[in-house]
């Protein structure tokens, strides 16, 4: 049975990733790419559907043990795990180092004190694990093969095979090192180069050294912040610039519920918060190479705009259900792809035109397309942003007109007729700023409730919704308009858990509520980050800062948040790590760093 995720610890090379649990075991690894299939898959199943443990040696009437003590070296994304076993003392340094040719996961094991005996079992099974490979020797190198796909396996290690498994059984004494690698490459191809793990530890460590060097932030934070964007860098699929959601599919937002989904995609609204967390912290070559994928995708068709692409801007990422694999802790069906690609949302318009606009004003180098696009985008809002919408949540229940897509399409009016004032673009001025008051008028009016002094999730709704506590952060309303104050003390009495985290909206349990589908689900994550940025615009730090810092108390020991908590479970929940709860950590950082808001 896979770990809790807030057990796992991220590896990645920019452009895939592995889950490695605290005893050892890796249990998720997508070759060659975040979206492609998986060779280890027993995080949405069983050990039969792929995995690869290394670790102590230990009964088989026994669970393997768990590392008594694991962080990553310094600021970078290498794993150092130890055991203490009644023999002796074990370090397991695992890493995937920056590509220059076959992707590698390398497992590099070191004697501390005694001798200890460890074993390696590794279980490679293609296709989300439905497909067992056929592996065998290719001039003294472990190969397994299955259509398309070769996975190679090389160590100095003592090797065998049993039960469709390779073993390694070995001791480690002090001063001894001994490593293991997998490397993939196309089954056509000739085999890959022979790894040269002490080198390729180097070099990785070397890289995330000078990458972490261009972070411009040192406030109290600093810690949650770095750690915050390492994680977004290895989302980050380097040949393109896009940067997924999550390096997983269908970990759940209620455990043993259909809430499932693949988050192995770019989402144009979560890589351009991305974009603004690491343009205002030092990363401008991040920044102009999202700007780039984000013209190639939407090259061409901007009218067409889809919430999501492929990482290399792909368009068609058709939902499908693997029934082989019985999901994370009985929670099925197990998603890949994802049917909401072609959904309408109109707050996208906002996010996209948002970031582009931030990249202006921060220097980026200026891109005469992107400002064309930023231009048809409002060209296609301006006959559009009165339609009902699926919304920022992506609800699979019936269009409404949600307020927080109305409020970004006036952002995206707006920062644009900012970009025609700077002189950088030619527009229909005055028709845009009638636009931009027509749409704001609209929202005050539709949007408002009167009675209860709130914003509400949809025009002539009830129901709140915590997406609305951003219209004071993109200058919808000052901060001190009575209508912002009275939305966020409402969300506070309406959508908080008794830990005083935030719910997106109100969910139905049994029955379907607003998106259409049964079940409850933990406290988002990144809402309750937007929680404490209000707290603090409003005035009130103090209250701000206690909420961020037991916010960053829900981080696992390596610093990695999924997307929600479960208040109930006390855990974590949904795919992880997750951009969308790592990028507004970084932005209350900075927020409450500039009012002096930090404990001493």
């Amino acid at each position: 049975m896979a770990g809790r995720i807030e057990d796992y610890a991220l590896i990645g090379d920019m452009q895939t990733a592995a889950l490695v649990c605290r005893d050892g075991t890796v249990d998720w690894l997508c070759l060659p790419r975040f979206d492609s299939h998986a060779i280890f898959a027993g995080l949405l199943g069983t050990e039969e559907h792929g995995f690869w443990r290394l670790g102590p040696a230990f009964a088989s009437d026994q669970e393997p043990p768990t590392a008594a003590r694991r962080h990553y070296r310094g600021d970078s994304l290498i794993l150092e795990s130890e055991w203490d076993t009644q023999r002796g003392t074990v370090r397991v340094t695992d890493f995937m180092p920056p590509r220059d040719g076959a992707p590698q996961l390398i497992r590099i094991v070191e004697g501390v004190s005694g001798r200890v005996p460890m074993r390696s079992e590794l279980r490679m099974r293609f296709s989300y694990g439905r497909v067992v490979p056929w592996v065998h020797k290719h001039e003294g190198r472990t190969v397994a093969v299955a259509g398309p796909d070769s996975v190679w396996f090389d160590t100095l290690a003592e090797t065998y095979g049993e039960s469709l498994t390779t073993y390694s059984d070995f001791t480690v004494s002090p001063g001894d090192r001994i490593a293991f690698t997998i490397s993939w490459q196309p089954s056509h191809k000739e085999p890959p180069a022979l790894p040269e793990p002490e080198q390729s530890l180097e070099a990785t460590e070397d890289f995330w050294r000078e990458w972490v060097d261009h972070c411009t932030y040192h406030g109290p934070y600093r810690e949650a912040v770095v750690r915050s964007l390492i994680t977004l860098k290895a989302l980050t699929y380097a040949p393109t610039g896009g940067i997924v959601a999550a390096p997983t599919t269908s970990l759940p937002e209620d455990i043993g519920g259909v809430r499932n989904w693949d988050y192995r995609y770019t989402w144009l609204r979560d890589a351009a918060i991305t974009l603004s967390s690491l343009l205002r912290t030092g990363y401008r070559e991040e920044a102009r190479a999202w700007r780039e994928w984000l013209l190639r995708a939407v090259a061409g068709d901007p009218e067409n705009l889809q919430i999501m692409y492929g990482i290399a801007g792909e368009r068609e990422l058709g939902e499908a259900e693997l029934d082989w694999l019985p999901g994370y802790e009985n929670s099925a069906p197990v998603r890949v792809g994802n049917g909401a690609a072609h959904q309408l949302q109109l707050d996208v318009y906002g996010e996209v035109t948002e970031a582009l606009h931030l990249a202006h004003m921060t220097g980026l180098a200026r891109n005469d397309y992107a400002s064309l696009l930023q231009l048809k985008l409002i060209r296609y809002l301006e006959g559009h942003w009165q339609e009902p919408d699926e919304g920022i949540w992506e609800v699979r229940g019936p269009r409404r007109h949600f307020v927080h897509s109305k409020v970004m399409a006036w952002v995206a009016v707006d920062r644009t007729i900012k970009l025609i004032e700077s002189g950088d673009a030619d527009g229909p001025l005055e028709r845009w700023k009638d636009l931009r008051e027509e749409i704001h008028r609209d929202v005050c009016e539709k949007g408002y409730d009167k009675e209860r002094n709130t914003f509400t999730q949809s025009y002539g709704s009830k129901e709140l919704d915590a997406s609305l506590l951003l219209i004071p952060q993109v200058g919808f309303l000052p901060p001190d308009d009575k209508r912002v104050i009275g939305t966020i003390e409402a969300i506070q009495r309406e959508l908080s858990t008794a830990d005083g985290f935030i719910l997106r909206y109100p969910t139905e349990g049994d029955d379907e509520g607003v998106d259409g589908l049964p079940g409850d689900e933990g406290a988002f994550l990144a809402c309750s980050f937007w929680m404490a940025d209000d707290l603090a615009m409003i005035g009130r730090v103090d209250e701000a800062r206690r909420l961020f810092e037991k916010l960053l108390s829900l981080r696992n020991d390596l610093g990695l948040l999924a997307e929600e908590w479960d208040p109930r479970l006390q855990r974590q929940v949904g795919n992880f790590p997750q951009a969308f709860s790592h990028v507004p950590l970084i932005d209350t950082a900075l927020r409450l760093t500039a009012s002096g808001a930090y404990g001493g």
